[in-house]
């Protein structure tokens, strides 16, 4: 019980600390999240926890922040600046994976505290290529296709009252597109097909209670803009 009353509690930290920035900032705290979410995302990924009876990983909810900042971006500012809050966070991506390569590959000072720091750091940090490459394409893809059907469906529900149809609507498809192509890409052959659909399925159902619990925020940074709450930074 404890494991889920902490990822309740990241839970509402995560989507709190995406308003805050968004009312003291404005657009630009937003943009400043991306990078925040997804490489501490992809530091999370690699840890394994039991929850609510499953053994899943952890990063779900920080991902998942990146769709509650792109929707808020696309709701109070339009696409344009919704797809380039997702070119800033596919080169945070990669400004980490080529940084951190390079800094785990340096040769430790022969000191024994030193050496079992710099392998746990290793350990996080010196990814498989292709689990990289699987974060990478998988991001892009979803985090677009989010943007797209959330203007499709603010087409065709563009009232205030329906936000809550275009921010579903668009996130747990682009969601699922972003479990099935990281599960594939980066699983496809390394585990049995038993143990890849149990990994999608658990997977989905982490992202889809973080996308139903994302709603009442963008309602709340709607509210915040029309009531001229943001204070934009310069």
């Amino acid at each position: 019980m404890k494991n889920e009353i902490l990822w309740f509690s990241m839970l509402v930290a995560n989507f709190l600390f995406i308003l805050f920035a968004y009312k003291k900032f404005g657009k630009i705290g937003l943009y400043t999240w991306i990078p925040i979410s997804t490489i501490l995302a992809n530091i999370q990924v690699v840890l394994l926890v039991d929850l609510f009876g499953f053994g899943t990983t952890l990063g779900n909810i920080l991902y998942a922040g990146g769709f509650l900042v792109t929707d808020i971006l696309a709701e109070n500012y339009g696409k344009k600046h919704a797809q380039k809050a997702v070119y800033l966070g596919f080169f945070s991506l990669i400004v980490m994976t080529v940084i951190m390569q390079i800094a785990v590959s340096f040769i430790p000072s022969n000191i024994e505290e030193g050496i079992l720091m710099f392998e746990g750091v290793k350990r996080i940090f010196d990814f498989m290529p292709r689990l990289v490459i699987a974060s990478l394409i998988s991001y892009l893809v979803s985090q677009s296709h989010d943007i797209w059907a959330y203007e499709f469906w603010r087409k065709k529900y563009s009232a205030p009252k329906h936000i809550w149809i275009r921010n579903n609507a668009s996130t747990m498809i682009s969601q699922l597109i972003d479990n099935s192509l990281f599960t594939l890409i980066a699983f496809w052959g390394v585990y049995p097909k038993e143990v890849l659909i149990e990994i999608f399925i658990t997977t989905y159902i982490m992202k889809f209670i973080v996308a139903v619990c994302d709603t009442p925020f963008v309602y709340a940074a709607h509210y915040l803009k029309k009531k001229n709450m943001i204070e934009e930074a310069e």
